[in-house]
């Protein structure tokens, strides 16, 4: 690897900073932290390096101290950790005083926790992004010893999705024009999710296919040198159809053979993995379960309706539940290791079960059909009686009600109105 590249890349960096095009996220960093952000590709993790690297202009930094670099350059195939200096050797040929750093996709280059370590103790600003889940290990904490904040970065959200549209919620805007607007611009959101690069292209299906291909193959299959390629796509389609049921890892395996495709129980557990490190889907757990059931039958969702979206054709029930999950997980479960947020089956389904706050809700598309009615709403007072609620919700598509049943009130909401609750700016 040779400097001269690195000179190159910095300059590009600083004129990207220079010349992005920005709709800021609602993100506040700390005025000195250091970050590690992790998230699926395109979410939107390099436009928050671009965001904070704006603002540090605004505060007064001049370009020159900002450094960009993109790991997943073509220039820097196999560049390795020991080239990691280069990059300050190249800059400070170029300017004087201490650069900010901004390092993007950095878990391409094996060892780079401990240069991200090095740079710490030498007082550098650092921000890192990554599209490995594993880059929020405990491992990877250990190596950077509480030198970094991590968080988890998602694609849009329904309200950051209309601001990027131009859309600003008025103060009553459920009561007025705006609310058709709204409406419409769900529609859209619902079904192809919140990829803030995919609000460019009109060919959301192809867009959305080529990012999947580009997660599967690249940080999944050659990441993790997976052999049997036909069996995880197997085990990814069927997670994908069966999105609103647990599923055994057993059960799993089951599904891809009867297709005449060889696996096991062991590969599947970790293909699941995998894919959860690549950040392509995330889990629940059954509340009620003893511990090795916990482990074992699990609900899968995955981190974006439109990658959801691709693989179903009559999709409405299981996207509305999809991003029911995604809302709930980002609120309740950014730290694995210590979730709030359940499935409860035991002796009753429930869809999503928050038990420290005593919320639980259900999900269905519509509940006009009694027999729907009462399945739903039996579910939340059966749990109710067993453990008191102080909040039972359905969610719906477009269906708006209280219900007050066995002296419980439950509370039915249309999706679009529960995703923008309390949003308005």
């Amino acid at each position: 690897m040779q400097k001269e590249v690195f000179k190159t890349l910095i300059k590009e960096g600083q004129e990207e900073i220079r010349d992005m095009d920005l709709f800021e996220r609602p993100f506040e960093f700390e005025e000195q932290g250091r970050y590690v952000l992790v998230g699926v590709r395109q979410a939107g993790k390099s436009y928050l390096l671009y965001q904070r690297a704006r603002q540090l202009l605004r505060d007064g930094n001049k370009l020159n101290e900002l450094v960009y670099i993109n790991f997943d350059d073509e220039r820097l195939l196999g560049m390795s950790s020991d080239d990691f200096d280069l990059i300050l050797q190249a800059y400070f040929t170029m300017y004087e005083g201490k650069p900010i750093l901004f390092f993007d996709e950095i878990q391409n280059i094996a060892g780079w926790e401990h240069f991200a370590r090095r740079l710490a103790n030498q007082k550098y600003q650092v921000f890192i992004t990554g599209s490995n889940a594993k880059m929020l290990s405990r491992d990877i904490a250990t190596t950077l010893g509480a030198r970094y904040f991590d968080e988890k970065v998602f694609p849009y959200s329904f309200v950051e999705y209309l601001g990027a549209k131009g859309i600003m919620l008025e103060e009553g805007w459920i009561y007025g024009k705006q609310k058709n607007t709204v409406q419409l611009q769900f529609a859209e959101y619902f079904k192809w999710g919140g990829f803030p690069e995919l609000l460019l292209f009109k060919n959301k299906r192809h867009w959305l296919n080529s990012l999947y291909e580009k997660i599967v193959l690249g940080d999944v299959i050659q990441r993790n040198n997976v052999k049997n390629e036909h069996a995880l796509r197997l085990a990814v389609k069927r997670l994908a159809e069966n999105v609103k049921q647990p599923t055994a890892y057993t059960r799993l395996a089951n599904m891809v053979k009867s297709t005449g495709v060889s696996t096991n129980v062991a590969s599947i557990i970790e293909y699941v993995r995998f894919v959860k490190e690549a950040c392509l889907m995330f889990t629940l757990d059954n509340y009620a379960s003893k511990f090795v059931e916990k482990e074992t039958a699990k609900k899968h969702y995955f981190t974006d309706n439109g990658l959801l979206s691709i693989f179903l054709t009559d999709a409405d029930t299981s996207l509305l539940e999809n991003l029911c999950a995604i809302t709930l997980y980002k609120k309740y479960n950014r730290d694995e290791d210590a979730p709030r947020l359940y499935y409860y089956n035991r002796n009753v389904e429930v869809d999503f079960y928050i038990p420290d706050e005593g919320i639980a809700i259900q999900v269905s598309y519509s509940i006009e059909d009694d027999d729907t009615r009462k399945r739903e709403t039996s579910a939340l007072c059966a749990l109710h009686q067993n453990t008191p609620l102080t909040s039972a919700i359905i969610i719906t598509y477009d269906e708006e009600e209280l219900i007050t049943a066995s002296g419980l009130e439950i509370h039915v909401v249309p999706i679009w109105k529960w995703l923008t609750a309390g949003c308005v700016g």
